[in-house]
């Protein structure tokens, strides 16, 4: 399938979908919102496909969504803009969260708005030391949408996840890594490559495992503890009957490395 507005491809396991829309700081309008959904369907679909690598062409990652898709004459109708997170974003960050396999978000500049919490969805964040997240919603009379006031509290906390929801003061990658709302910091020029390192070393890992692994931790945050007991047995029952968790015990046996099909 062609693409307009998004980069995808699948190579050694590993689904890129690069969102490519510069000269809009890769925001997000119609066009592209379907581009995405269709791209996540096919990498679901596809069992060659064990990682997801997500990130984007130029300068910035994403700076939430394209305000001219949606420009408000003084005299018209206000949108319901709850539609177009029902419709769009809420599935985009279901998905992400649902995909039976790693999920590597590589930014690679300003994460603005919806931009900014897309990553979060993620497994794994690598930012470029340019990157600044900005939860820029309330410059302009919105709330935090994308999961964002979901993720922040849980993973830095409820004070500086308001710190952010209520001044929209950019945070750098730095500050990102030391508040342990991100995985790693690169170098610019080495993001891409150092993702993409990544990404290809997790497709040769149990995949199916890692799947299970994500799914579990995913809900740890709602569960009991008893339900997360059941979670962990019923989800280890599954784990042991791949072909995977074979090979691996195989491996080990014999003293050899494994090699896992992510089946």
């Amino acid at each position: 399938m062609k693409f307009e507005h998004i980069i995808y491809s699948v190579d050694a396991g590993v689904a890129l979908l690069s969102l490519n829309r510069p000269q809009a700081l890769n925001s997000f309008n119609e066009a592209m919102h379907l581009e995405v959904r269709e791209a996540l369907k096919m990498t679901a679909d596809n069992p060659e496909a064990r990682v997801l690598l997500l990130t984007a062409e130029g300068r910035g990652f994403c700076a939430g969504q394209d305000l001219s898709d949606r420009n408000v004459a003084p005299d018209a109708d206000m949108p319901d803009l709850g539609l177009s997170i029902e419709k769009f974003y809420n599935p985009m960050i279901r998905r992400l969260q649902q995909l039976p396999m790693p999920v590597i978000c590589a930014v690679n500049g300003v994460a603005a708005g919806a931009g900014a919490n897309i990553p979060l969805a993620c497994d794994l964040v690598l930012a470029a030391r340019s990157a600044k997240f900005i939860q820029a919603f309330c410059k302009i009379g919105l709330v935090p949408d994308s999961g964002g006031t979901w993720f922040l509290p849980r993973l830095i906390g409820m004070a500086r996840a308001k710190q952010l929801a209520l001044l929209g003061e950019p945070l750098s990658a730095e500050q990102a890594l030391a508040w342990g709302m991100i995985y790693r910091v690169t170098d610019d020029e080495a993001l891409r490559d150092e993702a993409l390192v990544l990404a290809r070393e997790l497709a040769t890992q149990p995949t199916v495992g890692l799947g299970y692994i994500k799914r579990a931790l995913n809900h740890s945050v709602s569960n009991s503890f008893d339900e997360q007991l059941i979670l962990e047995r019923d989800l280890q029952s599954l784990a042991g009957r791949t072909d995977d968790y074979r090979e691996g015990v195989a491996a080990f046996m014999a003293k050899r490395p494994a090699e896992f099909k992510g089946r």
